[in-house]
């Protein structure tokens, strides 16, 4: 993890956040001079399962982080994915209480780290500032109750599409960098199984495929032959924090404001 410079801690950064932004001005008032600027590294852990939860991050502009479960198999499994629509941490709890997930960067780049002691601070002086975390802590359980639900019905097809518009959607870049692997360890199965998935989809021309990355040529038909557990997602987001979620057909939402701090 790379720690902004003080020069740089200094001036107007672009670092976005949709979470953030869903903030009352006074309550982001409250949090903003406690925040440091750090740059995260692509495949950093910042939690392991026990570790004592000091820190809450929020992912900024194309930053993605996700919960992983490991199995007793060896095998990890992704409970959920993260971006600038949230964060990780202590959102609820007072902190220090042990990581259940492991916590892992996707895709590099900057976030907003915050002291969970001081986050409670801000929390006893604002009652608007505990009810946004608390409902974003509501859409992140929703999150996780899908992703559970979406891993035990959905052909592997359907999972691979969904992760793939997933993460479109929270970079605003249809190159994606990930290796089939990864892919195949986020979804929790073999490699020849997503192998395969990739080639089928290739062979429609919804998505191509490089050195360690995807394209999607074909957003429209990827969403089609995604299932709607992202939607589903977005939908109970937008009823509790309405244009917080990144969305692909809603590219003008605030995500695409700078929220300079």
């Amino acid at each position: 993890m790379q720690f902004l410079p003080p020069d740089a801690q200094s001036r107007s950064l672009s670092l976005r956040s949709n979470l953030l932004r869903a903030l009352h001005p006074a309550d982001l008032a409250l949090l903003s001079p406690k925040f440091e600027k750090v740059q995260l590294a692509p495949r950093q852990v910042l939690y392991q399962p026990g570790d004592d939860i000091r820190h809450v991050y929020f992912p900024c502009g194309s930053t993605l982080l996700s919960f992983i479960i490991p199995l007793e198999n060896g095998k990890d499994v992704e409970a959920a994915l993260i971006g600038r629509e949230g964060a990780l941490g202590g959102i609820v709890s007072h902190g220090r209480l042990p990581a259940y997930a492991r916590t892992v960067v996707h895709f590099e780049g900057p976030a907003l780290r915050l002291e969970c002691c001081e986050l409670e601070k801000a929390k006893t002086q604002s009652l608007t500032l505990r009810q946004l975390f608390a409902r974003y802590a509501d859409c992140l359980l929703a999150q996780v109750f899908q992703s559970v639900a979406c891993n035990a019905t959905h052909s592997i097809e359907k999972r691979a599409a969904k992760w793939l518009l997933a993460a479109m959607d929270r970079t605003n870049d249809p190159t994606i960098a990930m290796t089939q692997e990864q892919l195949s360890g986020m979804l929790g199965v073999g490699r020849s199984y997503v192998a395969r998935v990739i080639r089928t989809l290739k062979d429609r021309r919804l998505i191509d495929i490089g050195y360690g990355r995807f394209i999607v040529l074909d957003e429209e038909g990827l969403r089609h032959t995604a299932c709607d557990c992202n939607e589903l997602v977005n939908r109970h987001f937008n009823e509790v924090l309405k244009g917080v979620y990144p969305s692909g057909s809603n590219p003008s939402a605030p995500e695409d404001q700078a929220l300079d701090l």
